[in-house]
């Protein structure tokens, strides 16, 4: 009922009138379009504008949504080929204001608004230098419309992402244009605002995302170049944030150069932004093995990584992986043990199945998952049932390492607590870990498994007495067994690319839990 209501308002003559406001700025600085080479993916592909039906483009009505939301945020001018002109790219923006010059819920969505501000502004050679004064002032007052409508709606968009990037679109408005103080200290207000309330006591998002934590800070550069470029003083708190922000980026990135994949992270290349850093002059250091709950233990061929922190509160939980206790280990450069990521496209199952505790390296209990999860609209889901961190010991030196954590994901359910220890012998090159499920009373008969998830890549196989398993990736080979349990090989889903899966392998342990305690026992070796 207030969704449809707050919809009747927003198409409401009241609500046009209200972001309809004469214009008395002008264009004082225009924003340098290779700012936003860290933020838009560049087609190596350039595109004519010529390809482009100028009269009908707004009029196509076979665009699924995906497609719909690219053409009407305008990013595409960033590939743009040298040959097109300011002209061609003026008319469709012409087009497009005489078709959406009133709100409307597909062409002006919070995201699709904001992307489009920043395009325009960030293009002005081609979108308004060369233009008749009366495209000006509809280019001009147009945008205004949009910047009032964002600001109106930055309490109502539920992702902290779009609200960033909505703040984004403000304030490279309120730079570029003249007589926009009011517009520039509201922006800078919700700036701080969403920054305190989406990051935890470590400055790292509360959501426990790598990829959001990666995503805040290139939106700060960005605004920090931003206000260098136009030479308007700068609050400090920028700089601070981008600061912390940095010692996320090295500790998740630049020291380790590999994606991580847990709790919403996916596979990604970085090594642009790292040179888009370098060329603004930025450098940051991380050299703790510990960040926000995520532990990295590495010395120049082996990579230890591990999740030991607790569930994000539900609100923040939308991208949460069940996978608390889960490791990745790389060797060389290889993943060994790789988490399968996250998807988060239209099919339910998948995008289910990626978060639960299965598709991740850690113990499942009777088929269920440390967390459990509930639905939300559009394939979107929420922690229904939290965990806890009760331990956390961690030994790192030159010739021994050892993670010792305990969690209660399954104690409610179950009356159980899920230990993990792993051992790294680095002069052996091997890899011991324990699993001890403790019961707090006399346990039934439950089932129990511990998957081990492959790259795509590797290659497995048992040996002849069914007592080991052989992993090769590259030019490397490993050997996984584990005594007391049985161990097999099976096959499954890797998530790593965002939105898209593909078959690969994980070995797994499994066994009935008949008594208060049990230890798993298992081993990997270099061979």
């Amino acid at each position: 009922m207030i969704n449809a209501l707050r919809n009747f308002y927003l198409n409401s003559f009241l609500y046009d009138k209200k972001i309809s406001k004469t214009f008395n700025g002008s264009l004082k600085y225009k924003p340098s379009t290779y700012l936003l080479s860290s933020i838009v993916k560049i087609q190596t592909k350039k595109i004519n504008i010529d390809e482009f039906a100028l009269e009908s483009v707004w009029n196509d009505n076979n665009l699924n949504q995906k497609q719909f939301r690219k053409l009407n945020n305008f990013f595409w001018i960033f590939s743009l080929d040298l040959k097109s002109s300011s002209s061609s790219v003026q008319k469709i923006i012409k087009n497009w204001i005489e078709v959406n010059h009133k709100y409307n819920s597909k062409s002006w969505e919070f995201d699709t608004t904001s992307k489009r501000v920043i395009s325009w502004l960030s293009n002005t050679k081609l979108t308004y230098d060369s233009g008749s004064e009366k495209y000006k002032l509809e280019f001009n007052l147009i945008l205004q419309k949009q910047i009032l409508h964002i600001i109106n709606q930055i309490k109502n968009s539920n992702k902290y992402n779009n609200k960033l990037i909505g703040i984004a679109a403000v304030i490279i408005f309120s730079l570029s244009y003249s007589n926009q103080e009011k517009h520039l200290s509201t922006s800078l207000y919700y700036l701080k605002k969403i920054i305190q309330n989406s990051l935890d006591k470590y400055n790292f998002p509360k959501s426990r995302n790598i990829k959001q934590s990666i995503f805040f800070f290139k939106y700060l550069i960005l605004i920090r170049e931003w206000f260098k470029e136009s030479q308007i003083l700068m609050p400090e708190f920028i700089n601070e944030y981008i600061y912390y922000l940095g010692q996320s980026y090295a500790f998740f990135w630049k020291n380790i150069k590999f994606d991580p994949l847990f709790n919403g992270n996916n596979n990604s290349d970085n090594e642009e932004f790292d040179h888009y850093l370098k060329r603004l002059g930025y450098s940051f250091k991380n050299e703790n093995y510990e960040h926000s709950d995520y532990i990295s233990l590495l010395n120049k061929k082996i990579n230890l990584f591990m999740d030991v922190g607790p569930s994000p509160q539900k609100k923040y939980s939308n991208e949460y992986q069940a996978g608390a206790l889960s490791f990745e280990f790389l060797s060389s450069g290889k993943k060994i043990f790789t988490n399968s990521g996250i998807y988060q496209g239209n099919n339910f199952k998948l995008n289910e199945l990626s978060r639960s505790s299965a598709a991740q390296n850690t113990l499942v209990i009777d088929d269920s998952s440390s967390c459990k999860f509930s639905k939300k609209n559009n394939n979107e889901f929420e922690i229904k049932h939290d965990l806890k961190i009760l331990k956390k010991n961690i030994i790192f030196e030159k010739n021994y390492w050892k993670i010792n954590c305990a969690h209660d994901g399954f104690l409610k359910k179950y009356n159980i607590i899920h230990e993990r220890e792993i051992e790294f012998y680095p002069d052996n090159s091997k890899l011991i870990g324990v699993d001890k499920i403790i019961g707090k009373k006399k346990l039934p008969n439950l089932i129990f498994d511990i998957r081990f998830h492959l790259d795509p890549l590797s290659k497995v196989m048992k040996t002849q007495d069914n007592k080991s398993i052989l992993i090769e990736i590259g030019d490397q080979g490993w050997k996984f067994n584990c005594k007391n349990h049985k161990i097999d090989i099976d096959n499954g889903l890797y998530f790593g690319k965002k939105n898209t899966y593909k078959e690969n392998q994980n070995i797994f342990i499994s066994g009935i839990i008949n008594s208060q305690n049990n230890d798993i026992k298992w081993e990997l070796t270099k061979i």
